[in-house]
């Protein structure tokens, strides 16, 4: 650790000490740290404190604070926690010393946390997002942008802890389902029979139910403004999913999960959880157990009805570009048929099963 002048720190406590001319003042701060990466970072942090922004520079609160009041992303919630978990970090720190160095101490943090890595990666894009609104579109009164030059690259960590998908069989689904609150029995029931995304589950309106009347059925046509990839996205419903959804009609004028009159905005909460565990589903940290699984069984179960794959892309709604919906009636039905199809699979295992 020679190499960081005025360092020190001690392996065996975790004792350490900053000592250093920075900026014609001396800086002095004792602290604890339980790795050497950790120390290091501290060590970045202790040294930008002094500096005093001049002039226009702005802080990353202050950055983050005008991303939140101007920006309209979809994912405004999940960056706003992020902001929460980075501010005690990096908030009071001009925007021109957020680099590597200085966030080190936030993904050492985390990962102490048992955080995955691929969350902290989502929390870092936030940053780098910021810096580089900072950087190309914010200016200030003269007209100067709030961050010279361009923004910094960060080495994005990767503690190979991805968890792998956990597609439920059809007696682990009875099992789940039976020992849910309704309301979130009703949203996992859709999530395994159409695949849609937590996010559209939670956000589904009455508006968006169409009745094909050629046919007898049912769909969701989502905005784009409330999918993943800005795009229209169709939803079929098969006869199981279409019979829950409108036994649901007078519960709430405009959402269709709701749980005392109010919208569930969130599947994967403490129900979820303790219902998993109820059911006898695996506990193992290395695989997911959240509402995402659902989707990989839809996925599944549509692979193993020898549904095309052209059509489980339809389904999943992986599109290609911009694409408009505009399904012809033959298109429609075939969609049906594959979502009716994992329905009498599962009947047609329950006979097997049963000789």
């Amino acid at each position: 650790m020679a190499k960081f002048t005025g360092l020190s720190w001690d392996e065996k406590t975790g004792q350490g000490r900053v000592r250093k001319m920075s900026k014609g003042v001396v800086v002095t701060r004792r602290f604890h740290a339980t790795t050497r990466s950790e120390a290091e970072a501290i060590y970045y942090q202790v040294l930008a404190v002094p500096a005093k922004p001049k002039g226009r520079a702005r802080t990353f609160r202050a950055a983050a604070t005008h991303f939140l009041e101007t920006e309209t992303k979809k994912s405004m919630e999940r960056d706003t926690y992020a902001l929460e978990e980075l501010d005690p970090h990096i908030g009071n720190l001009p925007l021109e010393q957020i680099h590597q160095g200085t966030i080190q101490g936030f993904i050492a943090k985390r990962k102490a946390d048992g955080v995955s890595s691929g969350t902290v990666r989502r929390e870092l894009a936030v940053v780098r997002r910021i810096l580089k609104l900072a950087a190309l579109y914010w200016r200030d009164e003269a007209g100067k942008p709030w961050l010279e030059g361009q923004p910094p690259m960060f080495r994005l960590p990767d503690w190979d802890d991805k968890k792998k998908p956990y597609p439920i069989s059809h007696d682990e689904e009875r099992r789940l389902l039976s020992v849910m609150p309704q309301h979130l029995s009703n949203m996992t029931l859709f999530a395994l029979y159409t695949g849609a995304r937590e996010s559209v589950i939670a956000q589904l309106r009455w508006e968006w139910l169409n009745h094909i009347k050629e046919i007898d059925r049912y769909v969701f046509l989502v905005p784009g403004d409330f999918t993943k990839n800005g795009t229209d996205c169709l939803i079929p419903l098969n006869i199981r999913v279409q019979a829950m959804v409108l036994s649901l009609k007078d519960t709430h004028p405009e959402r269709v999960f709701v749980y005392r009159d109010k919208p569930v905005l969130r599947m994967h909460n403490s129900g979820w959880k303790l219902a998993w565990k109820k059911a006898g589903l695996p506990m193992d940290k290395t695989i997911q157990k959240g509402p995402h699984d659902m989707r990989h069984t839809f996925a599944r179960r549509l692979r193993s009805a020898m549904v095309p794959h052209e059509v489980i892309k339809a389904l999943l709604h992986h599109v290609d570009g911009d694409v408009t919906i505009n399904y012809a009636p033959a298109q429609l039905e075939e969609l049906f048929r594959a979502v009716d199809a994992i329905l009498e699979q599962k009947t047609l295992l329950r006979v097997v099963n049963s000789i």
